[in-house]
């Protein structure tokens, strides 16, 4: 008897120094597997590059294969807010298309960075930073 297919959630942090996939079911509740880029490099400079974010999408995949996940929605997160990066770090596109050749059907992917609207006042004072 085939077991069913299930779908899952793959939420992607790429920020400038990290890269961390974590799959949940679709609820968001349950973890299946959490892979970083930490877990797969030695170096701490090398957590956040292509390389290591392929290598932990891989393992994150071959865990969520082995609880039936065949499907995945991917959103994608970098550190956003008033004072964080408003793009995705360097993993995120690799992390995807290393998804995509493990096997795992993606549904759709979207953008979950959190965006500032007015709210605290930025760092830097009056004047702004200065060198």
């Amino acid at each position: 008897m085939a077991k069913e297919i299930r779908t899952g959630i793959a939420h992607i942090y790429a920020s400038y120094n990290n890269t961390i996939i974590h799959i949940t079911d679709l609820t968001g509740a349950e973890t299946i597997t959490l892979a970083s880029g930490g877990q797969v490099e030695r170096s701490d400079r090398l957590e956040s590059s292509p390389t290591a974010a392929m290598k932990a999408a891989k393992k994150a995949a071959l865990a969520a294969k082995e609880k039936n996940i065949g499907r995945l929605f991917v959103k994608i997160r970098a550190q956003g807010g008033h004072n964080g990066a408003k793009y995705p770090g360097p993993g995120a596109q690799p992390a995807i298309r290393a998804l995509t050749r493990s096997g795992i059907r993606i549904l759709s992917i979207e953008d979950v960075t959190p965006i500032p609207h007015g709210g605290c006042k930025k760092k830097g004072g009056r004047r702004g930073r200065r060198p």
